[in-house]
């Protein structure tokens, strides 16, 4: 259960609801007053300015989608956070990453992978969360796949969803009940 509860569209003032309406025509359509979201809301200076940086790190950098998604799902089941696995799962089906390889991760166990960008985005974020560095070949696999402009980019993806993640988990904010438990309960 949530820490701290979700935000009702009346409780928002004039500046909160127009941020939660803009994040949510960016993600999804609806008024977004749950998730980190709901949480960043609190202090609407800090949502606006993260919701920039996130949409940017989403939309707007040489990183192509499938390989940022593997990413943000390599974070997520890091910090078994189940919203923000809930909201990108889907996300990386679409951007093409493959399902046995979503499965994958979510399971905890290293993927099989086909194309060779997502699986050094999967080694260098895996690499980078559990060791908290990156070795040479690592680091160097990964530029070799998207450029060192797409490294940046990627390790502030990496960086950004840990972000999210970390407040999901410190303020236990689940998935939605109709998703279940991706990770088991």
């Amino acid at each position: 259960m949530a820490r701290i509860p979700e935000l009702t569209p009346e409780e928002l003032s004039p500046h909160q609801y127009r941020l939660a309406k803009e994040l949510g025509a960016s993600r999804g359509g609806a008024l977004s007053t749950n998730g980190p979201w709901g949480l960043l809301l609190r202090n609407a200076e800090l949502c606006e300015r993260a919701g920039h940086f996130g949409t940017m790190l989403r939309d707007a950098t040489s990183v192509h989608k499938r390989v940022s998604e593997t990413a943000i799902l390599v974070t997520a089941r890091f910090w078994n956070a189940e919203f923000e696995w809930w909201a990108h799962a889907s996300q990386a089906l679409g951007a093409g990453v493959p399902p046995a390889v979503v499965d994958a991760i979510r399971r905890g166990v290293r993927p099989v992978f086909e194309k060779k960008d997502e699986e050094a985005a999967y080694n260098y974020a895996t690499e980078l969360h559990e060791k908290k560095r990156v070795s040479h070949s690592t680091y160097q696999a990964l530029v070799d796949q998207i450029g060192p402009h797409g490294a940046i980019e990627l390790t502030a993806i990496t960086g950004f969803y840990t972000t999210i993640a970390m407040l999901l988990v410190a303020f236990q904010i689940d998935a939605p009940a109709e998703a279940g438990h991706p990770f088991g309960s």
